[in-house]
């Protein structure tokens, strides 16, 4: 089978696991990379053997040879670059955030579906081994129908020091973490009618928000609480965790910290460990993340190969970008807010 040739754009911190992923990904290679820091253009491109560098995004498009390009920039470029690979007809994976706002990552969505090309966005956190271990469980029936629960990520590490940016926007956890814990209460439970967000920023050195809270009533008439922070001192670092509490009907789901699932329902308890795969080029605690990557990426080339719509498609992921712009907005002004009035 003749593997599928893609392009790069954006070299910076994470974009290295996109990289080591691709080159275990079944299917694709990565052809060219872009990116406008010359430096970090020859360390990635001396790193993965890549010989077509560019500086420009349309001197990429323009030359071409490749069938998808991954837009792993910041959020401030995506919706242009998004844009001129619908322009040159090119399915495009695109970063998280997906936009700066919701009516601009709408826009992008219609610009891909009237140039008839895949549209993915990079939402890899669903992909985790342990979130996908949660989400098979509750598939099965083994603790009926779910009513409530709770995805938490609470932390003390110091994510600034290989991200320094982070520091510095007047947005922060929500936009940067709690977007992925909030796309995993909506992979599990189910999209989401109206939400309630609360936040505080406990650290004085950065200018964003670093705790949230946020109460989720689904469309199914489940309830569930979506906690980040980046403030909590624990005696054992749990990041980069995603912890989940699930009640059902006929029992429950515990995913703890270790990776440890615990699943209690009508013929008793079974414990398992979730952990995932420590690949050849990952390291901890970062491999949960890792792997999800090569997990999303494999997904985006077996459904670009097969014509299958990806998981966490742009039309699908407008409904999480909702639920970020929501929760600010609720925050801001203390009331409950209406989600499908928002995608309308």
């Amino acid at each position: 089978m003749t593997k599928l040739k893609g392009a790069l754009i954006g070299c910076g911190f994470f974009a290295i696991n996109q990289m080591h992923a691709w080159k275990d990904v079944k299917g694709a290679d990565i052809v060219a990379i872009c990116d406008r820091d010359p430096e970090r253009l020859k360390i990635v491109g001396d790193q993965f053997g890549i010989e077509r560098r560019y500086s420009d995004a349309a001197a990429l498009f323009t030359d071409g040879g490749f069938d998808f390009v991954d837009i792993a920039t910041t959020v401030q470029s995506h919706r242009a670059l998004v844009e001129m690979a619908a322009a040159h007809k090119v399915p495009a994976i695109c970063q998280k955030p997906f936009a700066k706002t919701l009516s601009d990552a709408k826009a992008m969505v219609r610009t891909c579906e009237n140039a008839d090309i895949p549209l993915m966005v990079h939402e890899n956190f669903r992909w985790q081994t342990p979130i996908q271990a949660v989400k098979a469980v509750l598939e099965s029936g083994a603790i009926g129908e779910p009513f409530w629960g709770r995805f938490s990520f609470r932390s003390g590490f110091d994510v600034f020091s290989g991200q320094p940016y982070l520091a510095e926007g007047e947005r922060f956890i929500i936009e940067d973490l709690g977007i992925h814990t909030l796309d995993i209460a909506r992979f599990i439970l189910g999209d989401v009618a109206t939400l309630t967000a609360r936040t505080k920023r406990v650290n004085p050195k950065i200018k964003g928000e670093d705790v949230a809270t946020i109460l989720l009533d689904h469309q199914n008439g489940a309830t569930s609480i979506v906690d980040v922070s980046y403030a909590t001192k624990l005696g054992m670092e749990p990041f980069p965790e995603t912890l989940i509490e699930i009640d059902g009907t006929q029992g429950t789901i515990r995913l703890s910290q270790g990776y440890r699932l615990e699943v209690a329902g009508p013929n008793g308890m079974t414990v398992s460990d979730a952990s995932p795969q420590l690949l050849s080029w990952a390291s901890r605690p970062w491999h949960n993340i890792q792997e999800s990557v090569l997990a999303i990426q494999q997904h985006w080339t077996d459904r670009l190969s097969s014509g299958g719509e990806t998981s966490t498609s742009g039309a699908d992921n407008l409904k999480t970008f909702a639920l970020v712009e929501a929760a600010y907005e609720s925050a801001a002004d203390g009331r409950t807010v209406d989600i499908g009035a928002m995608l309308r």
